[in-house]
C-alpha cells in the first residue's frame, strides 16, 4: 500500500516525535543558511516540500524574506493545497508552490542555481545509487557559495557517513551533520566550486515503493 503523505505530516504535531526534532533541526539550519547568504536577491529549491514546514514558517519570520523567490515541488496535491495557504497566510508572494515531481531536472531549470537547496525526506525514500547520484545533480542545483540541507535516517546500515563523503567529491563542504532525534540525520552542505550546468530531461530519482 502506498504510504499516505498527508497523514505523515501529522507526526511534526506529535511532541517528542523524531519528525518533529528533525523539523526543529532543519528550520534552524535553514535559518542560519539565509543569515549568512549575501546581500541580495536569493533563490530557494525545495524537493519533496509536502507542506512546505521546514521553510515556510522560517521565511514568515526571517528579515530576508523580501528577498526569497522559492520554488517548493510536491507531489501530492493536498500537501500542496496547505502549504499555498500557509505561504499566503504569511504574506510570502516570492514563494511558489507546485504540484510536480521532484525529481525532474527540468522542474528546476529556470531558477538553479540556487543559493539555498532543501533535499529533507528525499534520502531515506530512494535506493543508495538514487542518492549517489542526486548529490551529484546538487552541485547543479545550488549555487557556489550556496547550501544544500538534507535528511536521512541513522538506521543500520547508516549511510550519513557515505553520504558526506559524496558531497566532498563533488565540491562541497560540510557545515553540519547532526542527529537531532534517535535514527534521524540532518546535513548541510556549502557548494565551494562553480555549479555546474543541469542537465535537461533527467529523472535524479525514484521513490521506493512501500
Amino acid at each position: 500500500m502506498d504510504r499516505d503523505w498527508l497523514a505523515w505530516h501529522d507526526d511534526y504535531d506529535r511532541p517528542g516525535s523524531a519528525l518533529a526534532a528533525r523539523l526543529v533541526e532543519v528550520q534552524g539550519q535553514v535559518r542560519a543558511a539565509l543569515d549568512r547568504a549575501p546581500a541580495g536577491p536569493l533563490r530557494v529549491i525545495s524537493a519533496c516540500a509536502g507542506q512546505g514546514r521546514d521553510l515556510i514558517p522560517v521565511l514568515a519570520t526571517h528579515p530576508r524574506r523580501e528577498d526569497v523567490t522559492a520554488r517548493l515541488v510536491e507531489l501530492d496535491p493536498r500537501n500542496v493545497t496547505v502549504a499555498v495557504d500557509a505561504a499566503e497566510a504569511a504574506g510570502l508572494t516570492g514563494v511558489q508552490v507546485v504540484v510536480g515531481d521532484a525529481a525532474a531536472t527540468d522542474t528546476y531549470a529556470d531558477l538553479a542555481p540556487a543559493d539555498l537547496v532543501l533535499l529533507c525526506g528525499v534520502f531515506g525514500n530512494v535506493s543508495d545509487a538514487d542518492v549517489r547520484a542526486t548529490v551529484g545533480h546538487s552541485a547543479a542545483l545550488c549555487a557556489s557559495g550556496g547550501t544544500v540541507i538534507w535528511t536521512r535516517h541513522r538506521r543500520a546500515p547508516d549511510l550519513v557517513p557515505t553520504i558526506c563523503d559524496w558531497f566532498t567529491q563533488e565540491g562541497f563542504a560540510q557545515v553540519a551533520v547532526g542527529t537531532p532525534a534517535d535514527r534521524v540525520g540532518v546535513g548541510v552542505h556549502r557548494q565551494l566550486g562553480r555549479p555546474r550546468p543541469l542537465p535537461p530531461g533527467v529523472t535524479m530519482f525514484r521513490f521506493l515503493a512501500r
